[in-house]
């Protein structure tokens, strides 16, 4: 038994580890043709740089605008994700706690909504919030973030919500807590595990995400990051040194960020499998 434990053991490992490599594979790859030119990129992808220069991400910096786009990327980031996860706990709590067939319908609806996919809105929505004058706002990208990403964040927090005792709020009603001051108090600092699981997750894709952000801004002022890279992309050529650089300034932050937030990602997983 104890062999059998200790070859599935060694199974595991060899498994992971090629798993790991898989992953990992594309970023060192990334970061090897960032430091290298035009040439060489294109001649032996795979070949070490002959020296670690920064050329590449000084370009890469001032090309892109970094400060401003960064600024950008940041602001729709955390506002989208602020607003996502208070307004979905709320609108969670409120279903749970008020089981009427109305709410009943609405969830279904908002879960439903789930599967349809960008693509298929993406024009009208360009057509109906351009003739509004709404376009080449970060307000107006916010805003529509927090309408795509609020159903799936409703529908985490709608179980999480079932597993919060009910007697925890009827006892700070009682000790006078308004409503409001009951979630914010007693329920939504319950949450907090699958709060830090939902922003995680919405981090990693409105920062990484191009498709939304290239449709609404136009102004290269109003530019995030992701779109900042399409500068190194020319009507006949693409420069590839820079454009890596630029990619690995890119998603820089959001490594640091899970680095740093992945135990409370691994928190929220194991209880979501709890639950």
């Amino acid at each position: 038994m104890t062999g059998k434990k200790a070859a599935s053991a060694v199974l595991k490992f060899i498994v992971l580890t090629v798993v790991l490599i898989l992953f990992i594979v594309p970023f060192v790859f990334l970061l090897i043709n960032s430091f290298k030119e035009n040439v060489a990129i294109t001649s032996n992808p795979l070949a070490l740089p002959d020296s670690f220069k920064l050329a590449n991400y000084t370009y890469a910096f001032d090309k892109m605008n970094y400060i401003d786009a960064f600024a950008n990327s940041l602001i729709i980031t955390v506002l989208g994700v602020m607003c996502i996860s208070l307004f979905a706990s709320m609108t969670a709590h409120y279903f749970v706690r008020n089981n009427t067939r109305f709410n009943q319908y609405t969830f279904l609806l908002m879960v439903a909504s789930m599967i349809i996919p960008f693509q298929a809105i993406m024009i009208p929505l360009v057509k109906i919030y351009g003739s509004l004058d709404l376009l080449n706002s970060k307000w107006s990208l916010i805003y529509m973030y927090i309408g795509f990403g609020s159903s799936l964040a409703v529908f985490i927090y709608h179980g999480f919500v079932k597993g919060v005792p009910k007697e925890l709020e009827e006892a700070a009603l009682i000790d006078g807590c308004t409503r409001v001051q009951t979630f914010f108090r007693i329920v939504f600092p319950v949450l907090m595990p699958t709060t830090a699981t939902i922003s995680i997750l919405n981090v990693l894709w409105i920062w990484n995400d191009f498709l939304l952000p290239s449709l609404i801004l136009v102004d290269p002022e109003q530019r995030t990051l992701p779109l900042s890279t399409y500068n190194f992309y020319g009507t006949y050529t693409v420069d590839y040194g820079p454009l890596m650089a630029s990619l690995v300034l890119t998603i820089f932050p959001v490594i640091i960020i899970y680095l740093f937030a992945q135990k409370y990602i691994i928190r929220g997983v194991m209880q979501g499998s709890i639950k």
